[in-house]
């Protein structure tokens, strides 16, 4: 897993092209594009089982929730499963009939309690219109992954007050071939043994959002 420095919103593209590339010229190397997108602060969420029957939904950010959580609460043994939401279609999104180069995702780490061990992840493509949670958005048998990613190594207490990047081009891949609207996913803990680990992603509202907010980095061409 690879480190990178908080990046600013650019809803501008950068168009790369090797060096004597002809933009008329068909049969040249494609020209790659890259476009940023913020998560959509309005229905980024998480879920909270605390029974086979009970759950807490939290959804849409605010002055008094700046974060999401997935994992397990390591006082109360609740899971968490949090909710990202990425929109494809408004202006600096991803074309239709784009090809996807690569995608990655980058969130910041606020914290990983308690402050000793590793959280292994599952990140899930998931969709539902309109992106508006329910409570079955938590089972993965009745909300099934269209695909997933496992991060490795696992998270561990050195990424907590960083800014991680996932490479979920496998995600943005399957998202473009279903021509989903919105690029949603699920963070959980991988499925196994349960770790009480909590983690807390940073989703910002204020005006520092552009730095620590969920960010989906696409090129494509």
């Amino acid at each position: 897993m690879i480190n990178f420095p908080s990046v600013t919103l650019a809803i501008a593209c950068a168009v790369i092209s090797l060096t004597g590339c002809d933009n008329g010229d068909e049969s040249g190397p494609p020209i790659l594009v890259t476009t940023q997108i913020l998560s959509d602060s309005a229905f980024d969420g998480d879920i909270e089982q605390s029974s086979p029957t009970s759950f807490a939904i939290t959804q849409g950010m605010s002055p008094t929730v700046q974060s999401v959580f997935a994992g397990i609460h390591p006082v109360a043994g609740t899971e968490f499963r949090a909710f990202l939401v990425f929109p494809l279609t408004s202006a600096g999104g991803v074309p239709g009939d784009a090809t996807i180069d690569s995608a990655f995702l980058d969130i910041f780490i606020n914290s990983l309690r308690p402050k000793v061990g590793d959280i292994p992840v599952l990140i899930d493509l998931v969709t539902f219109q309109p992106p508006t949670l329910i409570e079955t958005d938590f089972d993965r048998g009745l909300q099934p992954a269209l695909a997933s990613v496992v991060l490795s190594p696992p998270l561990s207490q050195a990424d907590a007050g960083t800014n991680v990047s996932i490479d979920v081009t496998p995600l943005m891949i399957k998202a473009q071939k279903l021509g989903l609207l919105d690029f949603q996913l699920r963070i959980m803990q991988d499925l196994g043994p349960a770790i009480p680990i909590l983690l807390e992603i940073n989703d910002a509202t204020g005006a520092d959002r552009g730095s620590f907010a969920p960010l989906l980095t696409v090129t494509y061409f």
